[in-house]
């Protein structure tokens, strides 16, 4: 798969491509069926399949003060959109230059000069362009006069209500990964290479694996996890997500504590996928307390995991 920052790393002829717009935060489950489409008509056509994400989402651009937690970051829907076997991701930067482009500008610079477009899926709620004026009727009239064509997949429901981002957002921040797993059609999980951190966790007893969160995140608290990527082995871990407040942290991190493990995984790409929610995260009184407190949570982790995940 081929990633393309920026419309100036596209070639001057582009081949033609079937292309795909929005968020996908999340990669829930009509997202997926958004990219199966754009995949199957890309082979039909022997078109070559693109997606265009926006960097930072147009939500957090207009309101910067009004940020919606995050679901995925770009690593997570790249990695994800590879494993679907996409041709190319183009990633625009969404600045005010092109926050000011009109729905017909957008459509002719972009979608038929820059990127060769001839046919477009989009989900049943994309709008593009100033104000967002651009719809699924303007694509259709345009693509009668620049030569392309443009469906929408269906929307998805589960129980009765249309899966969303906002609908896995709430299920998360809620705790109910039964729920979010029914509507991402996997378990939730975010990915990131370990990094250093201040070792703090280190001499609190409980060592860390520390991943850099660019954005803030739907997750937020102290959950049992499993991490992936460690040898061949999925391990089952305590994760926090947040600032650290009793430690006046001021970068947000997804610290976890592997049950059982000691090794150095500096550098490594690990997936972390969220089982169950243990607790908020709070500030404690003190070190010593935070300390304690952690040690509970331990064994809250591992009482879920010997009732729930290894129970015949």
């Amino acid at each position: 798969m081929r990633f393309i920052a920026g419309l100036h790393k596209l070639p001057k002829q582009p081949k033609p491509c079937v292309l795909t717009i929005g968020n996908f935060d999340g990669m829930h489950r009509g997202h997926q069926l958004i990219m199966e489409r754009l995949s199957q008509y890309a082979k039909e056509h022997k078109l070559i399949s693109t997606v265009m994400v926006f960097e930072p989402q147009p939500r957090e651009y207009f309101k910067p003060s009004e940020i919606t937690p995050r679901l995925s970051l770009l690593r997570d829907k790249l990695i994800f959109l590879q494993k679907q076997h996409i041709d190319q991701v183009l990633c625009l930067a969404f600045n005010k230059k092109l926050a000011a482009l009109s729905a017909e500008q957008f459509i002719e610079e972009i979608l038929v000069k820059a990127l060769n477009c001839k046919h477009l899926v989009i989900g049943d709620d994309f709008a593009f362009g100033s104000d967002r004026r651009g719809n699924f009727s303007l694509l259709e009239k345009y693509g009668r006069q620049y030569g392309f064509s443009v469906e929408h997949t269906p929307t998805i429901l589960y129980q009765g209500e249309r899966i969303s981002s906002s609908r896995v957002r709430e299920a998360i921040s809620q705790g109910d990964f039964k729920l979010a797993v029914a509507l991402l059609g996997r378990p939730y999980s975010i990915s990131g290479y370990v990094q250093h951190g201040d070792k703090r966790g280190r001499l609190l007893g409980f060592p860390t694996l520390n991943l850099r969160l660019i954005k803030p995140m739907a997750v937020q608290g102290v959950y049992l996890v499993q991490a992936k990527g460690i040898g061949n082995e999925v391990r089952f871990g305590v994760a926090n997500v947040g600032r650290r407040p009793t430690v006046d942290g001021k970068v947000q991190l997804l610290e976890v504590y592997l049950l059982d493990f000691s090794g150095d995984c500096y550098g490594k790409l690990i997936e972390v996928e969220f089982l169950d929610l243990i607790r908020l995260e709070q500030k404690f009184s003190s070190i010593e307390a935070l300390k304690q407190q952690i040690a509970i949570d331990v064994q809250i982790a591992k009482q879920l995991i010997n009732t729930k995940y290894l129970s015949i």
